[in-house]
C-alpha cells in the first residue's frame, strides 16, 4: 500500500493526470480481483468443509448399517435353527412317536428360544436431528434409509409378538414337563394336538420373521452400496 500511495504522489507531483487515473482504476481492478480471489478461497473452503463432513456422515451411516447386518444375519441363523426343531417336533407329534418323547421334550422346552433383533435407535431420524440429513446429496439413499427405518420398526413388533407367545406357552410347558429333571409327566397332554398348535403358531411367527430379516438385509446391502459408490 505504501508503494501504491508513492506512486500516486509521484503522479500527480508531476501532473500526469491521465496515467493517474489509469493507475487508479488499475489499482481498484487489483483490489476487487483480490476481493474475489478472497471469497473464492472462502467459498472453496466452506465447499470443501462440507465435503469432508458429507463423507464423515457416509462413513458413519455405513459403518452402523454393517453392524446391523451382521446382527440381522446372527438373528437369522438363530431363528433358522430353531425353526427346523419345531418343524421336526411337529412331525413327531404328528406320527405320535412315544420313542422320541424325550427328544420333544426338549424342543418343548426350547419354545422360551428365539430370535430377537431390537433396533432402538433410527439412523433417519438421527440424521435429521442432527442436520446431516441436508449434506446427503443422493436423494435416492435418504428414501431407502427411511424405507429401512419402517422394516425395523416391523421387526420390533414381530419380537415383541414373539416374546409375547413365549410368555404364554412357558406356563403350560411347566404343567407338563418337570424341567429340573426333563421329566414328561402327562405324555398325552405333550402329544395332543394343543402343543402340536403351539408349533405351529411358533413356525408362522418364525417364517414371517425369517422373511423380514431377507428384506431388510437386502434394503441394508442395497444403502451400503449406493454409499460406497458415493465415497468412491
Amino acid at each position: 500500500m505504501k508503494f501504491f500511495r508513492k506512486t500516486r504522489k509521484k503522479l500527480l507531483a508531476n501532473r500526469k493526470i491521465g496515467k493517474y487515473l489509469a493507475y487508479a482504476v488499475g489499482e481498484v481492478l487489483l483490489v476487487m480481483i483480490g476481493i474475489l480471489l478472497a471469497l473464492q478461497v472462502n467459498t472453496w473452503s466452506a465447499n470443501s468443509s462440507k465435503e469432508k463432513s458429507r463423507i464423515a456422515s457416509y462413513q458413519k451411516i455405513k459403518l452402523q448399517l454393517e453392524e446391523d447386518i451382521l446382527v440381522l444375519r446372527g438373528n437369522k441363523e438363530y431363528n433358522q435353527g430353531y425353526f427346523e426343531q419345531y418343524q421336526y417336533a411337529i412331525s413327531i407329534i404328528e406320527n405320535q412317536d412315544r420313542i422320541k418323547m424325550d427328544t420333544l421334550a426338549q424342543i418343548t422346552m426350547n419354545l422360551n428360544k428365539f430370535s430377537d433383533f431390537h433396533k432402538e435407535s433410527s439412523v433417519y431420524e438421527t440424521l435429521v436431528n442432527s442436520g446431516e440429513i441436508k449434506l446427503l446429496k443422493n436423494d435416492e439413499i435418504v428414501k431407502k434409509i427411511q424405507r429401512l427405518e419402517e422394516l425395523y420398526i416391523y421387526i420390533n413388533i414381530l419380537e415383541n409378538t414373539h416374546h409375547d407367545a413365549v410368555m404364554i406357552f412357558i406356563p403350560e410347558i411347566a404343567q407338563v414337563i418337570k424341567v429340573n429333571q426333563m421329566e414328561v409327566k402327562y405324555p398325552d397332554q405333550l402329544y395332543s394336538f394343543e402343543f402340536q398348535n403351539y408349533f405351529v403358531l411358533m413356525l408362522n411367527l418364525m417364517q414371517e420373521k425369517d422373511q423380514i430379516y431377507d428384506r431388510t438385509l437386502n434394503e441394508v446391502n442395497s444403502i451400503v452400496a449406493l454409499i460406497e459408490g458415493e465415497l468412491n
